[in-house]
């Protein structure tokens, strides 16, 4: 079994089922660099072992991850493909073992883009989800400026990811992005009941087919990956993006 020494990532399994469980409810599950070191080397390390055939990603019953810990964020000087945040979604993307996503409550930035490289996706009613990146001074990331125009179209593409609104699960499962809408209570049992599924097909079967899937994506994934890292850099270090991250810093002191 997958031992991992982390408070804010709790590790279990179930049945096959390598269960990732994001727990930081006093920052609304915001992610810090050692919290994606900790998914990163998860995801790795479940993708290697025989007894995990399926992976389960999963928040709090009130929020899935509300982003970047800003704060933590602002203190990395060098935002390069070593950075904690970028092994992370390389991990994911790469990962060849089914990944299923229990999303309640809030999906923000990262918590959205993330399920573009999931293979099942199960979302609350009442949850949201949102693309904040314009409304940072910044650009998409995780390949999402390829992955979701595919996903949906170019004109919905550019409703979330141009004007960074947030959306609602039902619009959400109406662009493709989740599979299914449940009431609140009744996503994480039907998330790890489908994992449970996957997990009990012969696993070679399963990983084949999930890369013949997305073969024709993964080579597109990793060249935009990079062009998105050197423009996300860019626009980080502009004076518009910084005010507006200081000014989100101010609001959360006051």
């Amino acid at each position: 079994m997958l031992a991992i020494d982390s408070p804010e990532i709790l590790s279990s399994i179930d049945q096959g089922v390598q269960i990732l469980h994001i727990r930081r409810p006093e920052k609304k599950n915001a992610l810090t660099r050692a919290m994606y070191h900790t998914l990163a080397e998860a995801l790795r390390r479940a993708d290697t072992d025989p007894a995990v055939r399926a992976i389960l990603l999963r928040g709090e019953p009130e929020c899935f991850t509300s982003g970047n810990d800003v704060n933590d964020f602002l203190k990395e000087d060098e935002h390069t493909t070593e950075r904690p945040a970028v092994q992370f979604l390389k991990a994911i993307a790469h990962v060849r073992k089914p990944l299923v996503a229990a999303v309640n409550g809030l999906a923000v930035g990262i918590g959205t883009t993330l399920l573009l490289h999931c293979d099942l996706v199960y979302a609350a009613e009442d949850a949201w989800l949102q693309l904040p990146f314009t409304r940072l001074g910044l650009c998409p990331e995780a390949a999402s400026s390829l992955l979701v125009p595919q996903l949906m179209g170019h004109q919905r593409a550019a409703e979330l990811l141009l004007l960074g609104e947030r959306f609602s699960a039902s619009k959400a499962w109406e662009y493709g992005l989740v599979n299914e809408v449940l009431p609140a209570a009744q996503v994480l049992p039907h998330a790890l009941a489908r994992a449970q599924a996957l997990a009990a097909l012969p696993p070679e079967a399963v990983q084949t087919s999930k890369h013949l899937l997305k073969r024709n994506q993964q080579a597109g994934i990793d060249d935009i990956m990079a062009l998105e890292l050197v423009n996300f850099t860019r626009l980080l270090r502009s004076p518009e993006a910084r005010a507006i991250m200081q000014a989100f810093l101010q609001r959360g002191r006051e």
